[in-house]
């Protein structure tokens, strides 16, 4: 409160709910229950001034697609006649869905009580939404009906879809009948006496405590729950585009509802606003921010949507549509690089290649897209996150099974099909200021393309990349920032198909011909610029925000083009929680699965990835032995890596189609039974008995042979022993053996940016 004592008695008027974030959307095939495991990726919170309307703003704060708190599952539909049969009651992620349903259906609150273990009292509270709910559905929507639904927490989507309205046609009666949020101040003393705690949630009351600021501001999206694709990340995006605001004498106002990130700290903005990030909370703010000029013109504060992620991407067009203004790009220039048919068309007038497909808005378009250009083909919806509902489908029968996924997941919008191009992924993070373009360094992914970019490794700067890819790249992200119009950040990704897969840093180049294909454009700040800006001392997010402001980059002292990289190797590696999450594939593919990551940073490619390792689990012991179960096509060039096991004097054990290839090497191998019913010891038994140390399976896309290896994945992630599905990231671990303990330096990272 900044006045009173500490030992003030606090004195709450406010409710809050906090409600975990869990990954079942990304895993439904995964074990859903809820126990002394943890299983949540990250949570929401929500404050209001009581349960029932704060528990609907944590759960509108999900962000789960697709999935308000009227979602029930087809499933659920029993022909029984005990109403709660069929309701998954017991802990699972979707019980609160359960139990909403069953209230629906007339189950008794002290029954679900009872059934459940929760206390009364909130199956009560659920009780009265499912009252109001039933209210909306039966009665004319007036003025007090609708108030009183607001009170309750009901969202404008909500009061719509019961109402028979959509939610633009709910808020215009709201706003006609002057229904409006009014904030109040956290402060712990319930207004007993005078804080001066900047930090504000909604609430439908009489008296507004948030008066605009009354100076040049700016509100900054944040991102929400911390999940699987979008994390911690752009929670730094977020405070340091606060810090950059504020050094530039610009108010920032922040928008998050994540409890867990330094963005909600009272202390780190201007002002905060505790709420969730969609297109009613945002408005109602902006709104709230707005200030007269003496004209009595209306002055709405610009939102800047580059930092939050995803979510504040895809608020930018609906803000957009009601006339908001947006600092940075254009609405128009995200939603050319966000919608993939708009995309394809961009890169066709503008000269630039991506590999061969053509945007589709249903199946039978998709098939005759990948009919055309030759399985496999990689599936990709527009507007999503962290690769959600993207696959390589290998297949006519998996297109058909993968096609509905994406187009819910895309909400609808056209799905992208294109071939899929097998080569080295590179990543690029770059500002823009419409006519300038830098690129800090250049990032190549030991994993090549058709693993997501946050699932692989990265190395700065691209040691294996020739002259002439670099050159290609710099030029295609110079003219995609040019011709979008990027005001801001903006990260690429791109495959150089042809020449060799993979290359050990430091190896030959070779003279093999090389293509650039783009793969894609996100016009917002991405998962690697802290790595990217702490790796090469550039302020990318500070940078950005200046030229939100209108400052070139010359201005704030940069140059356009690629920096002079630094003399240090730096590698990015991702982090997995498969061991909490029972019944999930640790295989990589374009669907995002890490929950985070880490970052080796030494003098050359070896030291730094030797750090990676061991900082992400994935370090290989000096001594031991490994599982090998190597596909057909990976068979050749897994030759090396056998060679460098052996070598370090690992002890081998392999699949039978893989044990006759390292014996043919003149290599000793044992060989194992790979189905559960040849015999005794198979590989689960090795891998759970603890004969060995590490498990190195790849597998082709096809879903038979990734479903053979399942069992070999999971036992290896439930004894904590290192477990590669790629061939790449076990080639740069295999490499990393002749390193030893003691083959990385330890110094602050100042030392290694000054080059000492």
């Amino acid at each position: 409160t900044k006045r009173t004592v500490a030992a003030f008695e606090p004195a709450m008027d406010y409710c809050v709910v906090k409600i975990p974030r869990w990954p079942f959307d990304k895993f439904p095939g995964g074990d859903r229950t809820i126990g002394t495991q943890m299983k949540a990726t990250g949570e929401v919170m929500a404050i209001d001034r009581s349960f029932e309307a704060a528990f609907q703003k944590a759960v509108r704060s999900l962000e789960i697609t697709n999935r308000s708190l009227l979602w029930e599952d087809p499933d659920w539909n029993s022909d029984s006649e005990a109403a709660e049969d069929g309701l998954p009651l017991s802990p699972t992620d979707e019980r609160l869905w359960a139990l909403m349903a069953g209230l629906r259906r007339g189950v008794d609150a002290e029954a679900l009580a009872r059934a459940t273990g929760i206390d009364p009292w909130f199956i009560r509270a659920f009780a009265n939404i499912v009252v109001m709910e039933r209210r909306l559905l039966s009665e004319t929507l007036d003025e007090q009906l609708l108030w009183t639904a607001k009170r309750l927490g009901f969202s404008d989507e909500k009061i719509g879809v019961l109402t028979d309205r959509s939610p633009e046609q709910a808020r215009d009666l709201r706003l006609q009948w002057d229904i409006r949020p009014v904030y109040k101040m956290v402060d712990t003393c319930a207004a007993e006496f005078e804080a001066q705690t900047p930090y504000f949630y909604s609430t439908y009351e009489e008296e507004n405590e948030a008066t605009p600021i009354d100076e040049s501001k700016a509100v900054v999206l944040g991102s929400g729950p911390i999940r699987i694709g979008q994390g911690i990340e752009f929670d730094y995006c977020s405070v340091h585009a606060a810090w950059a605001l504020q050094k530039e004498g610009i108010k920032s106002v922040m928008i998050n509802s994540n409890p867990e990130t330094v963005s909600t700290d009272f202390d780190t903005s201007d002002r905060l606003y505790f709420e969730p990030l969609d297109e009613e909370s945002v408005r109602d703010i902006l709104e709230n921010e707005a200030r007269f000029t003496e004209s009595h013109d209306v002055v709405i504060p610009p939102a800047i949507v580059q930092f939050g992620g995803q979510t504040a991407i895809n608020l930018s067009q609906s803000l957009d549509a009601a006339e908001m203004p947006i600092l940075g790009s254009t609405a128009q220039s995200i939603d050319i690089a966000s919608d993939r048919h708009l995309f394809e068309e961009f890169l066709s007038r503008v000269g630039i290649p991506n590999p061969p497909g053509a945007a589709v808005a249903n199946l039978e378009q998709a098939l005759n897209v990948a009919e055309e250009i030759g399985y496999p083909v990689l599936v990709r919806p527009s507007y999503v996150l962290g690769g959600r509902a993207m696959e390589i489908v290998q297949n006519a029968t998996e297109l058909v099974r993968y096609m509905a996924n994406a187009m819910e997941a895309g909400g609808g919008r056209r799905v992208l099909i294109d071939r899929y191009v097998e080569g080295r992924e590179v990543e690029v993070d770059a500002v823009c200021d419409g006519e300038n373009v830098l690129i800090p360094g250049i990032m190549e992914h030991v994993e090549r393309a058709g693993v997501h970019s946050g699932d692989s490794m990265a190395i700065y700067p691209g040691l294996t990349l020739t002259e002439d890819e670099v050159d290609t790249i710099v030029d295609y992200t110079t003219r995609i920032g040019r011709a979008l119009d990027v005001r801001g950040l903006m990260n690429i990704q791109y495959v150089v198909a042809g020449g060799p897969a993979y290359r050990s840093p430091g190896s030959p180049n070779g003279t093999g011909q090389t293509d650039v294909y783009v793969i894609e454009v996100n016009p917002r700040a991405s998962r690697t610029i802290p790595f990217i800006s702490k790796i090469t001392d550039v302020p990318m997010v500070r940078l950005a925000i200046g030229v939100m402001l209108g400052k070139s980059l010359p201005e704030q002292g940069y140059q356009g083009g690629l920096r002079k990289r630094q003399k240090l190797v730096g590698v990015k590696a991702p982090v997995f929680s498969m061991s909490k999450l029972a019944g999930v594939d640790t295989y990589l593919g374009p669907e995002m699965k890490s929950t985070g990551e880490v970052m080796g940073v030494d003098h050359d490619f070896r030291g730094a990835v030797s750090k990676a390792l061991l900082a992400a689990g994935l370090m290989l012991p000096p001594r031991g032995s490994a599982l090998l179960s190597i596909a057909d096509r990976h068979k050749a060039e897994a030759v090396a890596m056998f060679k460098d096991l052996a070598r370090a004097g690992y002890k081998l054990y392999a699949t039978k189609g893989t044990a006759d290839t390292i014996r043919g090497l003149g290599i000793e191998v044992v060989t194992v039974p790979k189905r559960l019913s040849e015999g005794h010891p198979n590989v689960v038994d090795i891998i759970t008995n603890g004969t060995v140390d590490a498990v190195i399976n790849t597998v082709t896309g096809d879903r038979e042979v990734l479903q053979d290896g399942f069992h070999i994945r999971r036992a290896a992630v439930d004894m904590r022993i290192p477990c590669f599905t790629s061939l790449d990231t076990a080639r740069a671990a295999v490499e990393s053996l002749a390193n030893g303990s003691g083959g990385y330096n330890v110094k602050p990272l100042r030392r290694y940016l000054e080059g000492g």
